[in-house]
């Protein structure tokens, strides 16, 4: 493998270190009384291309502007539903009619109250609109959103649907303030670029490049909550220089994959260090590269698909680049993801396999480009590595790197012949599957959907029949069959199960307590 050699002895160098074992475990925290005040210093990698959360769901948006917004729910990490804006609900006999009760008291950053109307606004207008994961489960289960009394909030389904409760988190479901979005131009509406959310901290400064500045909500409607009194969150372009500035002090939070995974090891056993792989539960992020279907020639061609599939060297992609973390997948649903079947075609590292496809494809050598996403360095050796699988292969293929908001442009208008991505599985086919495949979903202006422009009715009806599938095994049934189809289709040059250890000071106390992590996890936090 040509790209290999420099890379395999990095490798070898942090098995040696122990970094596989290490970030397998988290460390519990201890029981103690929280202190309040103290300012966290924490790495966003890269810089957000914006934090208005119901426009922009990408991971570095997620990471900061979970902790302004607010969604209906939360989760432990056994994706058990827990009390966020809603304080309780309530489930029909017949399971179509949701009943959520709001928390009293609870006010948006500029100081007007949160209530029924924002929910409706935000779940039955807003998102439906604009938002990739809400906007299936909106258009073909939900049957009415209405507001009961300013804090009461009634969800009626055209069908039973199980996996609701697992819709609401924050960046699925965000609450948008209805005063400031209602008959507005969403997209373009000045208060994007100062969010007003109902969340623990607020934003103060944003200096791009630089920082973006989070203080404590002092109106926040959970009496004692935030702990904290500021959040830092600090932008450094070089993954090296975040790794410095965790060494020197300058940091407290080293966000999953804000530095190099070589790193990790390293940095685990600096005093005052702890490391874990918790608060993934709920997102099991998939790593995949998506071909654009919807420009024709061959990538619209099922064969040349699957060619890419056998030539690209997964494994390497795991053990090399990415350290040994993660999981090669073996479709579209995550080993970690409910209804996820092993039985399906296999796609080994096979060259040969891969030139035979190409050939058959009918392939003429067209020029391809894939779009590198830029998230740091190890995504920029990932890109390289494939090109030479492909190179390998005789595929004329070439890298485009971009910045985020260019990525995000680029992806999200389809202006792309591959890209890399990685998106989450939250927990249930339903909420995180079917929207990347589904032809329904087919949507520009977010690059978290089905961005590839894939089109099988046979999967929609799949889809669309698991989702409310009376029982667990109906369900498994119709999610295998739909998995085996898929692997076959390609519509996605499946790659890794993500891994993301977060290291942070010890000193930093109850910073994991969700199935989303840090995403909301600085309203938890304090520092010793």
């Amino acid at each position: 493998m040509t790209t290999s050699s420099v890379l395999r002895g990095r490798l070898a160098a942090a098995t040696a270190l122990g970094l596989i074992g290490l970030v397998s475990a988290g460390l519990p925290a201890l029981a103690q009384t929280p202190k309040q005040g103290g300012t966290v210093h924490v790495v966003v990698q890269p810089e957000p291309p914006m934090l208005m959360q119901g426009l922009n769901q990408n991971g570095p948006t997620n990471m900061v502007a979970g902790n302004i917004y607010e969604s209906l729910l939360r989760y432990d990490e056994k994706l058990q539903p827990q009390p966020s804006l809603a304080k309780s609900w309530e489930i029909s006999a017949d399971s179509k009619v949701y009943t959520f009760k709001l928390q009293e008291g609870v006010k948006w950053h500029d100081g007007k109250p949160f209530t029924a109307d924002d929910v409706v606004f935000s779940l039955d207008k807003f998102l439906r609109e604009v938002h990739p994961r809400w906007r299936p489960i909106a258009n073909n289960q939900v049957e009415k959103i209405e507001k009961v009394d300013d804090l009461t909030v009634r969800i009626t389904l055209k069908q039973p649907f199980g996996p609701l409760l697992l819709s609401q988190e924050a960046a699925g479901a965000p609450m948008i303030p209805k005063h400031i979005y209602d008959g507005t131009d969403y997209r373009a509406n000045p208060a994007n670029n100062t969010p007003i959310g109902t969340g623990p901290f607020k934003l103060k400064e944003w200096k791009k490049g630089s920082y973006i500045h989070l203080v404590k909500n002092e109106d926040y409607w959970q009496k004692g909550k935030p702990n904290l009194a500021e959040i830092y969150w600090q932008i450094i372009p070089d993954a090296a220089a975040r790794a410095v500035a965790y060494e020197t002090g300058k940091v407290d939070v080293l966000t999953g994959g804000s530095v190099d995974v070589y790193d990790v090891a390293r940095l685990s056993k600096l005093p005052n260090t702890c490391v874990t792989t918790k608060g993934w539960e709920m997102f099991a992020p998939h790593a995949w590269v998506t071909p654009n279907i919807a420009r024709g020639g061959p990538l619209a061609n099922k064969q040349f698909r699957q060619a890419m599939m056998f030539a690209i060297d997964r494994e390497f992609g795991r053990e090399v680049v990415w350290g040994g973390l993660g999981k090669l997948p073996t479709g579209p649903i995550s080993s970690k993801t409910k209804f996820y079947s092993p039985d399906v075609p296999k796609y080994g590292f096979d060259p040969a396999k891969a030139k035979e496809l190409v050939k058959a494809s009918g392939y003429k050598g067209e020029p391809l480009k894939i779009l590198a996403l830029p998230y740091g360095e190890v995504w920029s050796r990932w890109a390289e590595a494939i090109k030479q699988n492909l190179t390998d292969v005789g595929i004329n293929v070439s890298i485009e790197t971009t910045d985020v908001p260019g990525w995000t442009q680029k992806a999200s208008n389809g202006d792309f012949d591959l890209t890399f991505n990685f998106l989450y599985q939250l927990g249930d086919p339903a909420t995180g599957v079917a929207r990347n495949y589904i032809s329904t979903n087919i949507v520009k202006g977010n690059p978290f959907g089905n961005q590839g422009a894939y089109v099988n009715p046979e999967v929609d009806k799949l889809f669309a029949e698991a989702a409310i599938a009376p029982t667990d095994a109906a369900r498994q049934e119709l999610y295998t069959k739909v998995q085996k189809l898929l692997v076959d289709e390609v519509p996605v040059l499946w790659l890794l199960e993500m891994d993301f250890p977060t290291i942070y000071r010890c000193n930093v106390k109850n910073l994991v307590t969700t199935a989303i992590g840090v995403n909301d996890g600085f309203k938890d936090a304090w520092k010793e």
